[in-house]
């Protein structure tokens, strides 16, 4: 692999806290910092988006009820925008049945006030975790893409039938080409894929096959 071929290095991710209450937001914040985490915090939604870059890794500690914009208002901004980032929702004990209905929504989880700080830091850490998985899954479908994108037409067709455990001489039958140029066709293939074994090409291919916004969990 040469230098230009490495991924960069991933950014450090920040913790985004969303919440009117100034001591929820400074508590956590600071909570949060002396585990060397870094963060950013906004008193309201609308603050939140001005600033947010869905491309920034990290999670977002939301309160469910807020003035203007609720919580549940933005998990669904942020799914209207294609947003993948993980949502853990504070909550007080009446709002427990929306809460389970953002879980359903693909909210990581939700804390009821008042919390226990090692919860919620366990909670944060687990959110962190999808987001890096996410983010590593995304790359890697993208670099996959990228190769398939310099395949031939007739690459691509010899392929999707290799990586289905069809054998060369089903190859040729099935696209009505000689053998020997099937087997060339699959070498090529490999070698632009960069795939280790046909196994490796079947996951690629794959890959290739997912809807562009799968389940987080």
């Amino acid at each position: 692999m040469t230098p230009a071929d490495r991924r960069p290095e991933p950014a450090a991710p920040t913790v985004y806290i969303v919440d009117d209450d100034p001591g929820v937001r400074d508590s956590v914040a600071l909570l949060l910092r002396s585990m060397g985490l870094g963060t950013r915090s906004f008193p309201s939604a609308t603050d939140f988006l001005q600033t947010f870059d869905p491309r920034a890794p990290g999670c977002l500690v939301l309160d469910l009820r807020m003035p203007g914009m609720s919580g549940r208002e933005l998990q669904k901004r942020l799914l209207e925008m294609g947003s993948r980032l993980p949502i853990i929702f504070i909550t007080a004990h009446g709002d427990v049945p929306t809460a389970v209905d953002a879980v359903k929504d693909g909210a990581v989880d939700f804390i009821q006030k008042p919390f226990s700080h090692q919860k919620l830091l366990d909670m944060i850490h687990e959110a962190l975790a999808l987001d890096r998985r996410l983010r590593e899954e995304e790359l890697g479908r993208a670099e996959v893409q990228a190769r398939a994108a310099t395949l031939t037409p007739r690459e691509r067709e010899v392929m999707v039938l290799v990586a289905s455990g069809k054998l060369n001489k089903t190859v040729a039958r099935e696209l009505g080409i000689s053998q020997r140029t099937v087997e060339i066709h699959r070498a090529r293939v490999m070698e632009k894929m960069q795939a280790r074994s046909v196994p490796d090409l079947v996951q690629m291919v794959m890959k290739l096959q997912e809807p562009p916004d799968t389940q987080r969990r």
